[in-house]
């Protein structure tokens, strides 16, 4: 089958200067960017019955720019506030710099890896061993993410902040593609609760990371391609290698 139309399950890119376009011009293929999930923020009410108390932790882990925005939110319902001597550890120098949106960002001790791996980050909160940490996530528990901070031995607690819900898409929408690009263990729970009786055939399906990886394969899906791998850091870059070799192929 060749590859026509290809349905991203995230946003839209803000900027033309995606490599998204560049794959659509270069191999005139028709791309659409619809995420499968949306994130809710968890009431205040909700919150409490977890009983944690935020001031008292010293540190906060964040691992995404969108748990920021529900964190500072639900500080703000809960009429806390937050010390200066709060210390901010965050999986990317993106997420970091978006606390600029709550915070006077030079005048806080924040800390970030190079990498945007989560991995990585254990080795920085290691170097800070004195710290009570608090870890912002939603509903969906990462075993990946967990298991890295639980062997990094550090003092964490967990604060579910914010849940992630499917968002609607039909069967019919589905069948209408050649391909589709998942992102999270969550898009793929949204693809079967949608299309339960969807025949994958020859839709191509590709996913980034291990654990979306991971869950492809447990829900007796195909893989067909997998980012990232040994010298293709991204999805961009993989979606064109594929795309490569199927002209190359010239496949129909």
């Amino acid at each position: 089958m060749k590859i026509k139309k290809i349905l991203v399950s995230q946003p839209k890119p803000v900027t033309e200067k995606s490599p998204y376009f560049d794959i659509i011009e270069k191999y005139n293929v028709k791309i659409d960017f619809r995420p499968f999930i949306k994130v809710e923020p968890i009431p205040a009410k909700e919150f409490r019955t977890q009983r944690i108390n935020i001031l008292e932790h010293t540190a906060i882990i964040f691992n995404a720019r969108h748990g920021i925005d529900h964190f500072f939110h639900l500080c703000e319902e809960l009429r806390v506030t937050i010390p200066e001597s709060m210390k901010y550890f965050c999986v990317s120098e993106t997420v970091a710099l978006y606390l600029q949106k709550y915070i006077q960002y030079r005048k806080r001790k924040i800390f970030f890896t190079q990498t945007g791996k989560f991995a990585d980050l254990a080795a920085i909160l290691n170097k800070h061993t004195d710290e009570k940490y608090l870890y912002i996530t939603s509903d969906i528990r990462n075993e990946e993410t967990m298991s890295v901070l639980e062997n990094a031995k550090i003092n964490f607690n967990q604060a579910i902040m914010y849940r992630t819900v499917s968002t609607k898409i039909s069967e019919e929408e589905l069948q209408d593609y050649d391909m589709l690009v998942f992102f999270s263990p969550a898009g793929i729970k949204s693809l079967l609760e949608n299309a339960p009786n969807m025949q994958q055939g020859d839709r191509v399906i590709a996913s980034y990371g291990s654990t979306t990886a991971q869950a492809v394969h447990e829900a007796g899906l195909r893989l067909d391609l997998e980012a990232p791998s040994p010298g293709v850091p991204s999805m961009t870059m993989a979606l064109e290698n594929f795309l490569k070799e199927q002209k190359k192929n010239g496949k129909k």
